[in-house]
């Protein structure tokens, strides 16, 4: 069997992240949002892709149907990609709200148990268990080259599982937040291997990680070009 493989895209710029609001499922692309979506449907348009898979969220529907526009291909909506689901409280709001802050602080910005639930939203321990069901749902695909169009804390959650396997805690999810952030439309490059299933990755290597640096040069050369 060849080597799968999965290209984690996440969305691009939304009006909400401009604006430092945090988000739920509805909220459209920025302007800028949409030049990253069309950029990285250019990127891929020589690029193998089988089928896409995409969030159902406003922001990612939006990203991955200007990149099909251009790539014309499968396009499946799932929820195993939807972005962790934030407290009901803070939703729509500003994360300078000082309020919100105190959330934030408590499930995204300090180490905490791996259960812990602040109120309704999606913990650490949900979060993994849904990262598994997404890798066990693209290693049963019959497709070689896919792409999914997802959210940065999710992607994140699917890094951290491949790399680090079962044992991985809310501390290393703190950690990669703030160490290895993740940009408006870059790309995370996955590779599966089933011959390789019975290994510490259960088959799985993180190949690349927030392509995105690349991204700017490529997009400031084009634009000094027009």
């Amino acid at each position: 069997m060849a080597t799968k493989q999965i290209y984690l895209v996440r969305h691009g710029e939304s009006e909400n992240n401009a604006n430092n609001v945090r988000q739920g499922p509805l909220g459209k692309l920025s302007p800028h949002g949409i030049k990253q979506a069309e950029f990285v449907a250019d990127r891929f348009s020589k690029t193998p892709i089988d089928i896409i898979f995409v969030s159902p969220y406003e922001r990612t529907m939006q990203t991955a149907e200007i990149i099909n526009a251009q790539l014309k291909h499968p396009l499946e909506v799932t929820n195993l990609l939807i972005e962790r689901r934030n407290p009901s409280e803070i939703v729509g709001k500003s994360a300078d709200d000082p309020e919100v802050q105190k959330i934030i602080n408590v499930i995204d910005k300090s180490f905490h148990d791996k259960n812990l639930r602040y109120s309704d939203e999606e913990n650490f321990e949900d979060l993994k268990e849904r990262a598994k069901a997404l890798l066990a749902f693209l290693a049963a695909r019959p497709e070689k080259h896919i792409m999914c169009v997802s959210h940065g804390i999710f992607i994140r959650m699917v890094a951290l599982l491949i790399e680090f396997g079962e044992n991985i805690s809310s501390q290393e999810l703190v950690r990669l937040s703030f160490l290895n952030p993740m940009h408006n439309c870059s790309t995370t490059l996955l590779e599966y291997n089933s011959w390789n299933s019975g290994d510490e990755h259960q088959g799985w290597k993180l190949i690349v990680w927030d392509d995105y640096p690349r991204l700017l040069d490529e997009m400031d050369a084009v634009q000094h070009k027009i």
